[in-house]
């Protein structure tokens, strides 16, 4: 199966900035490579300062007359590359096969999934809306207007180069924001291939920009972001650390900050919950693109008395899963994203066993003789809470396994963590149903569903997952200010 799509304009070896593609300033290049075999794609621009600059000026420049389209004209435009990248799903979904490695239908899938998000907020621009106030002497009138904040920075993640930027871009275009961003380095095509569709349905030139930088050189690129006060927002999906970075580096200037960061999703499976049902939800969950999500269950408490039940179901379904790349019809696990995810998944599966768990199926490298990146499947249990499973994300296919006998404790445990993205919990009892859906501490509760994601619901945690909605009704607030007037004299 080849991977490379039809339309060879689609794979972009260049920045975009103010309608131009253009190569870094001095010139340097990173590779980009297929995970599945470590093969060259292509090589993009290494971007520095002054492509950092240029992204800026060209965005603050188009943005008066961005920021006075009519909402209805901006809602069009969306549509109208909504219609493009529906009409090139086939292409971009090999293309977030090739360079992130996840199976061609789970590429597939998510092309949907950013297209998705790309209509919801053509629809939601012609929905901005202000208020009118009661005044509260006579002679005035109040209302307020929601305006857009100004030139939007959008850093984003290697897992979804698709669905991520378009979640990021489409309702900071509605909300009247023009734009600069940096897709992650191990996947920048997609975006770039994204970006060619936005210039094909007529975005103006330097409402979006986007460069590229490799992660020794990101930094820089960032930093200059960060100390411009031209750039009003920063939209950032990754690591809590970095997260934290750029809260404390945004000070200076009082950005508005939208932060996605870590997670640790506990999934609670009770005794009274319908088994097969929830080890669907977990297989959903867990192995979606290769157990490298935000959202995906990170620790398993299943209650004493349907743990070995629940365990054996789990395991049978597990160990059928198959592992290969994208170009295999039949793979269900691509390879993880690179040999420094490999080492902390199989560093996390090591440190579990050495802490009393038990592997009860996977546990090592796979298929050697395609390349390394690839980890089976794994089933652990009874590992302490100690392991270092249950306090960092381990972003790849492993499910640990713990026991617990009441509800109290569980959601102790549940809870006892400094991250609260998602939560996902199993039971037929209405009444725990309500009592665990308002104990747990996460922005998003799973009951009785796996597959939560949705751009009609709000995305985003609590505690140190960070802070700022996306998708939903909800996901303009973040690229928007609000303005009161008041006119007094009327009378």
């Amino acid at each position: 199966m080849n991977l490379n799509p039809s339309r060879g304009d689609l794979i972009r070896s260049q920045n975009y900035v103010s309608g131009r593609w253009l190569d870094a300033h001095d010139g340097a290049t990173f590779e980009v490579c297929n995970p599945a075999d470590l093969s060259r794609i292509t090589a993009v621009p290494d971007s520095g300062a002054r492509d950092a600059e240029a992204a800026i000026e060209a965005a603050q420049a188009a943005f008066a007359g961005w920021r006075a389209t009519p909402a209805k004209a901006r809602g069009q435009l969306l549509k109208r590359w909504h219609a493009l990248i529906l009409a090139n799903q086939e292409d971009l979904g090999r293309l977030v096969s090739l360079e992130q490695g996840k199976p061609l239908a789970e590429g597939q899938g998510e092309v949907l999934y950013a297209a998705s998000y790309v209509e919801w907020f053509a629809e939601e621009a012609s929905r901005i809306e202000g208020d009118l106030i009661a005044p509260a002497v006579p002679g005035r009138r109040m209302m307020t207007v929601r305006e857009p904040v100004g030139v939007v920075a959008v850093i984003t993640p290697w897992n979804f180069p698709a669905a991520m930027i378009a979640r990021k871009i489409a309702p900071a275009l509605a909300a009247g924001c023009t734009l600069v961003a940096k897709p992650a380095e191990d996947t920048p095509l997609t975006s770039l291939a994204l970006i060619r569709l936005a210039e094909e349905a007529g975005v103006p030139a330097g409402v979006i920009n986007i460069v590229c930088a490799s992660r020794e050189q990101t930094p820089a690129l960032v930093d200059v972001w960060l100390a411009d006060a031209r750039v009003r927002k920063i939209s950032f999906t990754g690591s809590t650390p970095v997260g934290k970075h750029l809260a404390r580096a945004s000070a200076d200037t009082l950005k508005k900050l939208s932060l996605e960061l870590g997670g640790n999703a506990p999934f609670i499976v009770f005794d009274d919950a319908d088994l097969d049902a929830a080890v669907d939800g977990l297989m959903v969950s867990k192995f979606r693109n290769g157990g490298q999500t935000c959202v995906c269950p990170n620790r398993i408490y299943v209650q004493d008395k349907v743990f070995d039940s629940f365990a054996d179901k789990l395991v049978a379904r597990v160990a059928a899963l198959q592992v290969g790349p994208a170009t295999d019809p039949k793979a269900q696990i691509g390879p993880m994203i690179n040999a420094r995810a490999v080492e902390k998944i199989l560093h996390h599966i090591d440190d579990a066993v050495a802490r009393g768990g038990r592997v009860l199926t996977g546990g090592q490298r796979v298929h050697p003789e395609l390349g390394p990146n690839y980890v089976a499947p794994t089933v652990l249990a009874d590992a302490g809470q100690d392991a270092l499973l249950c306090h960092e994300e381990t972003f790849g296919p492993v499910a640990p396994l713990f026991r617990f006998r009441s509800e109290e404790d569980v959601i102790r445990q549940a809870n006892d963590t400094p991250f609260g993205l998602a939560g996902y919990f199993y039971s037929e009892n209405v009444s725990r149903i309500w009592r665990v859906a308002d104990a747990l501490e996460t922005g998003i509760v799973g009951i009785n569903e796996g597959a939560v994601a949705s751009e009609a619901a709000p995305f985003g945690g609590v505690k140190e997952s960070g802070y700022g909605r996306e998708g939903s009704k909800y996901g303009l607030d973040d690229y928007m200010h609000i303005k009161y007037l008041c006119q007094g004299n009327l009378r």
